[in-house]
């Protein structure tokens, strides 16, 4: 089964929002300790990776409809 970059990437865009939430939660209980710092990296690789496979779908979708095109 292949999978949209759209539906990819908006998994990821949701779990660092998840990572975002239970960081700041963390961060409001017991201060900025290593578990917090764990989980602002993750949420910052998720959103960046997130971004960019949302900007690759609508890349991918841009040149197909272009290829489709007639001349």
């Amino acid at each position: 089964m292949i999978q949209s970059p759209l539906l990819t990437g908006s998994i990821h865009i949701v779990l660092a929002c998840l990572f975002t939430y239970f960081a700041i939660d963390n961060v409001n209980q017991y201060g900025w300790d290593f578990f917090s710092i764990i989980l602002v990296l993750l949420a910052t690789f998720d959103f960046g990776s997130g971004l960019k496979l949302v900007a690759l779908y609508f890349k991918l979708r841009k040149i197909t409809q272009n290829k489709n095109e007639p001349r």
